[in-house]
């Protein structure tokens, strides 16, 4: 199950700072109200700092790997501007999930009010033990590459020499 819904995050200010790096999130959540759970992260985002240029749509997406009898997911990309670097980012967005109600501890693979996650940063290529960018599965997942090419078409995906929008065409004909 995958659909893009006709609504956006109402109410966010998307203002950049044009300075720093220029960043793509993948956001979600599939417990309570996982709109508003979106609309915090975004906020507890600018506030600590990420400045939030573009916000795509919503998708509704069926939960990926996670346990039996799990709801679907609201799925969003974000990108904007960063002047840290990418573990102060990271750091940033898991205060972020904590703030929202998921524990530090939270296994991967399990339904939660928050996941947010670093897609890329600028050209960037890091792999550290906490960290790996660009995001490993991006290319694979439905839910994080049409809403990325609905906000940058024509952005270079690091490493591939294609377009967001090339690349999610791939990926719709391998089904």
């Amino acid at each position: 199950m995958f659909r893009r819904l006709s609504v956006k995050l109402e109410n966010i200010s998307c203002v950049p700072e044009l300075s720093g790096t220029h960043v793509f999130l993948s956001l979600g959540s599939n417990l309570g109200d996982r709109k508003a759970y979106l609309r915090k992260a975004l906020s507890l985002l600018g506030e600590g700092g990420f400045s939030l240029e573009k916000v795509s749509s919503l998708y509704e997406t069926s939960p990926e790997g996670c346990e039996e009898g799990a709801k679907k997911f609201l799925n969003l990309v974000s990108s904007g501007f960063w002047k840290k670097d990418a573990h102060a980012l990271l750091a940033l967005c898991k205060q972020a999930e904590t703030a929202l109600g998921r524990p530090p501890d939270h296994p991967h693979w399990v339904s939660r009010v928050a996941d947010i996650d670093i897609l890329l940063f600028g050209e960037e290529k890091l792999f550290s033990e906490t960290l790996t960018v660009p995001h490993p599965l991006a290319l694979q997942r439905r839910f994080v590459m049409e809403p990325l090419a609905e906000i940058a078409p024509d952005l270079i995906f690091p490493g591939t020499g294609k377009s967001c929008g090339e690349l999610l065409r791939e990926l719709l004909r391998r089904g």
